[in-house]
């Protein structure tokens, strides 16, 4: 594998994910207020998560309609599913668009949601909130028998490799596990209680390419 081997577009997300870690990592040491504006609320690092996860359920959607009628009923279901699941990411990510519109929150929300906003993923639910179980680690368990095992058995296993084509598993690529690896490693030495905002943005870019380039993006052909 090499850099030029890959496409403009892959090429460009790389670079947005390497400027987008290395400016968080900068501001992180150098200027903590900076920081605390790159990361917040509706902040850059957040919109850059939520154009990752929009760009990642267009792909799906997209695939959707092309591939309608010409795979199977199992395979269109999770193509759709997993687009569908992306863009209920990203309307989670930004609220729903609460802050922008200025829509004031739901009383169940003000009472049970930690950050008083209107999605589900901050609630707290008999005293254990709902992001730290499932989205902190819930989700980086799944992702780590999705990017280290599940691209080995692909490579090994021809049923396991049967399976996941028939069922529209994107599987990752060498690059796009190893650029994750990195990213994880620089946001974990970042001692902040949101650096899993910079983890998102990456991670949510970098998922993109899994999706659009994934080694087995051939089971997406209508061919």
């Amino acid at each position: 594998m090499t850099l030029p081997s890959l496409s403009v577009t892959e090429k460009i997300i790389l670079i947005i994910v390497a400027v987008a870690i290395a400016t968080g990592f900068w501001l992180y040491y150098t200027n903590p207020p900076g920081f605390e504006q790159y990361i917040r609320e509706d902040g850059i690092a957040e919109w850059l998560t939520v154009g990752g996860l929009l760009l990642g359920s267009f792909v799906c959607f997209l695939r959707f309609v092309k591939l309608l009628h010409k795979k199977s009923k199992w395979f269109l279901l999770v193509t759709f599913g997993l687009g569908l699941f992306l863009f209920f990411a990203a309307g989670e990510e930004i609220s729903w668009g609460q802050r922008i519109f200025g829509i004031e929150t739901p009383e169940y929300f003000q009472q049970h949601n930690a950050q008083k906003e209107t999605n589900l993923h901050n609630l707290v639910v008999g005293g254990v909130k709902l992001n730290k179980l499932i989205f902190s680690i819930l989700l980086v368990g799944l992702l780590a028998v999705f990017m280290i095992i599940v691209p080995v058995l692909y490579q090994k296993n021809r049923t396991v490799r049967k399976f996941l084509d028939s069922s529209a598993v994107p599987v990752p690529q060498q690059y796009q596990v190893l650029a994750f690896i990195v990213v994880f490693i620089l946001t974990s030495l970042i001692k902040h209680g949101k650096n899993a905002e910079l983890l998102e943005c990456g991670g949510a870019l970098l998922f993109f390419l899994i999706i659009r380039y994934s080694k087995n993006r051939e089971i997406f052909s209508a061919a």
